[in-house]
């Protein structure tokens, strides 16, 4: 019998949003297995420029 697995999920906030930061979220989450899904990005009224950043990832787990 083999077990079925669950897609789990990985939210990694960031305040510094920039081409390198969020470049370096994917690449060190992608080395831990985590597979990039989104990025949702926050940003104050008023400004077009983001003030922080979701980054979402997914991998599939084993159930217990």
């Amino acid at each position: 019998m083999t077990k079925a697995s669950a897609l789990a999920y990985k939210v990694v906030e960031s305040s510094v949003v920039t081409e390198d930061e969020l470049t370096r979220i994917v690449n060190e989450m992608n080395a831990e297995g985590w597979s990039f899904d989104a990025f949702h990005f926050v940003t104050r009224e008023g400004s077009h420029r983001p003030a922080m950043v979701f980054a979402m990832f997914t991998r599939a787990e084993a159930k217990a």
